[in-house]
């Protein structure tokens, strides 16, 4: 009998020795850069809506560098290697750093008030968006629930929120963003100087989160299904992070580039990091976290149409019901559910307030379509509005059957059996 060798994964090519290396090698001071240029410019080189919308997208990143410094100290504790405690050791005093280059250049550039760094950040904290707080307060409980539980699948979970969802898929593309106009602008030197060095340092936690990720899935099985779990919970949130004021598209597009295009990045950088960990985004267990068969650029469109159309994202009100948004809604539902063992039927979506939808499950060929049907299997009477709440994690359905917002009809054993096909 022989045993099988665990599959290689693209992150074996690095080592805990070596992160740490290029950490010492990457030593940098952010007290000592200089930004007398950076302040004529932002002075008389950015327009007043360039201003507002920088300082927006840079409050973003001064929040969230200080908020991932305070939490880092349970990941330290749970790592189970001391070459693995040392790294985090070297990532808290990184994010210490970058806390520091933000907070000098949101007060000496962009003016914002306060003589503490403490000060400085609830000066900022109005620009923080919905999204961005559901995403860091769940880093903030994820910190808690570490510290109270140091085991492989909880430590997997929460090197997947830290280092994959935070660092490589909603900052890395942010900065990307922030660079490439800065450099072809040629503005504010010390600061495009500070972000190089960030992005440096944030490139090598992010290698050791893919590291620490693909030994801990190795090492115990049930870290698959903590990813997968942590996935589902967090990335409705995360389309909506950087949904700017008002929806103002200006925010983003003033600078050359659509929301799309930064969130694009962000999804094909989610799955292209989970791969290299041995953890392709489509073999995680349960319903999938995205649809299979859309690219990341369409997913990005669907997701800003969706939080656009206040489905996604914090409520502001009723959702919009337009076709191209309901097509978009159903079109991410399909490819969320997993109905590789739901019994072959039909499901009717009969609203009060919108226009009907259906799915049909047939051996395989699983498809959502506008449009009532004859004779379906089940019938789910609501409101759009409600069901709207449902699938962006605002209502549990439970709830509503038994206050008869929901009511199913029809074949209810297929339903029960079908139960499984919906993510939970």
């Amino acid at each position: 009998m022989t045993t099988a060798l665990p599959q290689r994964t693209v992150a074996d090519a690095l080592s805990y020795e070596d992160l740490f290396a290029r950490w010492e090698k990457g030593n940098w001071r952010s007290t000592e850069l200089d930004f007398s240029d950076d302040a004529r410019h932002w002075r008389e080189h950015f327009s007043e809506l360039e201003r507002k919308a920088a300082l927006w997208n840079y409050a973003l990143f001064f929040w969230g560098e200080d908020a991932v410094t305070d939490g880092l100290s349970p990941y330290i504790d749970a790592a189970p290697r001391e070459e693995q405690k040392y790294f985090l050791a070297t990532q808290q005093v990184d994010e210490a750093r970058h806390a520091v280059f933000f907070s000098r250049f949101m007060h000496e550039v962009c003016g914002v008030d306060g003589q503490s760094t403490g000060e400085r950040l609830q000066a900022i904290k109005p620009e923080l968006t919905w999204g961005f707080r559901q995403v860091f307060g769940r880093l903030e409980r994820m910190s808690d629930e570490l510290r109270a539980d140091p085991s492989l699948p909880n430590l997997a979970a929460a090197i997947t929120l830290y280092h994959v969802v935070i660092e490589a898929t909603l900052a890395q593309p942010g900065q990307h963003f922030i660079t490439s106009y800065l450099e072809e602008r040629s503005l504010l030197p010390g600061f495009r100087e500070g972000m190089a060095r960030v992005a440096a340092d944030e490139q090598r936690h992010i290698g050791f989160g893919v590291k620490l990720l693909s030994d801990l899935q190795r090492q115990d099985p049930d870290c698959r299904y903590a990813v997968a779990d942590l996935l589902r919970e967090v990335i409705p949130w995360s389309a909506a992070v950087l949904a700017p004021p008002n929806w103002d598209r200006r925010y983003t597009e003033c600078f050359g580039f659509t929301l799309e295009d930064i969130a694009t990045e962000g999804t094909a950088s989610l799955e292209t990091k989970l791969r290299s960990a041995g953890l392709p985004i489509e073999e995680l267990p349960g319903p999938p976290v995205f649809a299979p068969d859309i690219g990341a650029r369409e997913r990005a469109e669907y997701g800003m149409r969706l939080v656009w159309a206040g489905i996604l994202g914090e409520k502001t009100g009723p959702p919009k019901r337009d076709p191209e948004t309901m097509a978009a809604l159903f079109r991410m539902v399909r490819g969320g559910m997993d109905t590789r063992q739901a019994p072959p039927g039909t499901l009717q979506w009969d609203f009060r307030d919108a226009e009907p939808w259906h799915l049909v499950v047939a051996n395989g060929d699983t498809r959502v379509e506008p449009g009532r049907l004859e004779r379906p299997t089940a019938t789910l009477r609501c409101r759009f509005e409600d069901w709207t709440d449902v699938v962006a994690g605002r209502a549990d359905p439970r709830r509503l059957a038994l206050r008869r917002r929901l009511r199913p009809s029809g074949d209810l054993r297929w339903l029960w059996r079908a139960r499984g096909m919906f993510p939970r």
